[in-house]
């Protein structure tokens, strides 16, 4: 299945060239970690319930391992790029750090109690990784799903995408892509909204970590920038502002271990903000 995720591309996790797509973050590795928005406490919260041992799979630079520790849970890191697990090392230092991937994940089974994945089920592909998660997770076990979207009902922010050619399908929502199927149950859905608030530069520096950014030509790249650069000294939500308020909308999926398979492992939930209105689906 193909699924648009914010930065525009649309992505194919089965596809060779979408996979060295998301290995190309490890060049912009540090840029990545700085300039990222967190997680809210709550929402991790939600996330995890009771586990105590948690896998943080395509771990990154630690954004979602840094919320995980400060809920004093016991974390594991696991990406398969190693200048991400660098910055993570300095981030969250004593969290172990391995080298691996959602289809071949190097821990044993049955030894977490859950797993949860921040910005990245859409780099995985999920027949492969569905049994390998069911694997290491012990029996009632959790995997969570975490993605921040920026809420583009905010104008200067519905422009920004404009200039960085971001488009969205709204036919490929998160219900329609978060399909995680047996041996697990039916999937939870959590919205939280907040937001971040961060200077120009961070904000410019969060459009050069995303992999279409990354992967574009020099000329492209310098375009986008002038363009955005404009845009925050004109627009009349952020022109003169020292610092910009972003806001966000944070939405968890969290499925059991051999739970009530009711619904075929579709989302129900607590409902909240209609994704095509407010949102870009994925923040990569």
């Amino acid at each position: 299945m193909l699924e648009t995720q914010e930065s525009g591309l649309v992505v194919d996790p089965g596809d060779p060239g979408t996979r060295e797509s998301a290995r190309s973050f490890g060049a912009a590795a540090s840029v990545y970690h700085h300039s990222r928005p967190g997680y809210p406490v709550e929402a991790i919260a939600w996330l995890i319930g009771d586990a105590v041992r948690v896998l943080d799979l395509g771990a990154g630079t630690g954004k979602l391992s840094e919320a995980l520790v400060a809920l004093d849970r016991e974390v594991i890191a696991v990406d398969p790029v190693e200048e991400m697990l660098e910055e993570l090392e300095v981030a969250v230092p004593g969290v172990p750090r391995i080298l691996g991937t959602a289809e071949d994940i190097p821990i044993e089974d049955d030894s977490v109690d859950a797993v949860v994945a921040g910005q990245a089920w859409h780099w995985f592909q999920p027949d492969r990784a569905v049994p390998e998660i069911a694997r290491v997770l012990r029996p009632g076990g959790v995997l969570g799903l975490v993605w921040n979207s920026r809420d583009i009902r905010a104008d200067w922010l519905r422009q920004a995408g404009e200039i960085m050619q971001e488009r969205h399908d709204a036919s490929s929502t998160f219900e329609s892509y978060v399909q995680i199927g047996p041996p697990f149950g039916v999937i939870e859905e959590h919205i939280v909204e907040w937001t971040e608030r961060m200077s120009r530069a961070r904000f410019l520096d969060l459009v050069r970590s995303r992999s279409y950014f990354i992967t574009a030509s020099a000329a492209d790249q310098a375009a986008t920038i002038a363009a955005l650069e404009t845009l925050l000294t004109t627009h009349p939500e952020v022109a003169g502002a020292d610092e910009l308020a972003v806001p966000y909308i944070t939405r968890c999926f969290r499925a059991r271990l051999g739970g009530d398979a009711e619904g075929e492992g579709g989302v129900g939930g607590d409902g909240g903000v209609g994704e095509s209105a407010a949102t870009r689906s994925l923040d990569g």
